[in-house]
């Protein structure tokens, strides 16, 4: 699909919804939905990188997520981090570089382990950025940001006079990435759950009605068109 090169987003925010329910209207228990979503994952990530997008942003594992029933979350969690396992092994080839987003401190050993050996493995590939936002949530990252800030005007390492949106934002996880221009959540739920709430502020949001596991190439393709015939304000007139 033919897009205006000059107006393509840098970065694109998804939020994966929509796996457990696409199960049961399977009639498949919910861990058929999580394992088809990571397929899908996968395949649009891939793409992604294909058509020449920097940084792309998934909502993975929020801290609300926690509260699902525990064999879910360890379905989950062993997903996660056999995707992460497989990532590294195959990191050479794709030139995707993966950042976790989010407190690993809570994590199982092996999964933190996964996490920073895919992290490592893949920190020089020079093709798209993907970031997993793994037991994240925009709240807890900006009272995490403002923590770090404290601790820093404690030191006497700056003045309180001194902070500044950047100061902000160069204490969150996003360091360094651009905020993200379009984000998109599938299942047709209008809210952001927490996601990027810092860094959303003004992006372009899409509803898309098709849960994850059903989500395609084509879908972003479209995805990306309609964020070009919108213009995008910044709060001016």
């Amino acid at each position: 699909m033919e897009f205006n090169k000059e107006n393509m987003p840098r970065h694109i925010g998804i939020i994966m919804d929509g796996n457990r329910r696409w199960a049961k209207e399977q009639n498949k228990p919910v861990s058929f939905g999580h394992k088809e979503g990571a397929k899908t994952l996968e395949k649009i990530v891939r793409y992604a990188n294909k058509i020449g997008l920097e940084y792309i942003t998934v909502y993975a594992f929020s801290t609300e997520n926690w509260k699902r029933a525990e064999e879910e979350v360890k379905t989950l969690m062993m997903l996660l981090q056999n995707y992460l396992e497989d990532y590294s092994k195959r990191a050479d080839t794709e030139n995707i570089k993966v950042k976790i987003l989010g407190d690993i401190s809570a994590l199982s050993v092996g999964m933190q382990k996964s996490i920073q050996n895919c992290m490592e493995r893949t920190k020089n590939n020079t093709g798209i950025t993907f970031n997993i936002a793994l037991n994240y949530g925009g709240r807890d990252e900006i009272i995490k940001a403002t923590k770090k800030i404290a601790e820093q005007v404690k030191k006497g390492e700056i003045q309180i006079e001194d902070i500044k949106e950047e100061t902000i934002e160069n204490n969150l996880y996003t360091k360094g990435n651009p905020d993200p221009d379009l984000i998109i959540r599938t299942s047709g739920e209008k809210r952001l759950s927490g996601f990027l709430t810092w860094q959303s502020v003004y992006s372009e949001i899409l509803v898309i009605e098709k849960k994850w596991p059903d989500f395609s190439e084509e879908d972003l393709d479209k995805s990306i068109i309609e964020y070009q015939k919108r213009t995008r304000k910044f709060g001016a007139n």
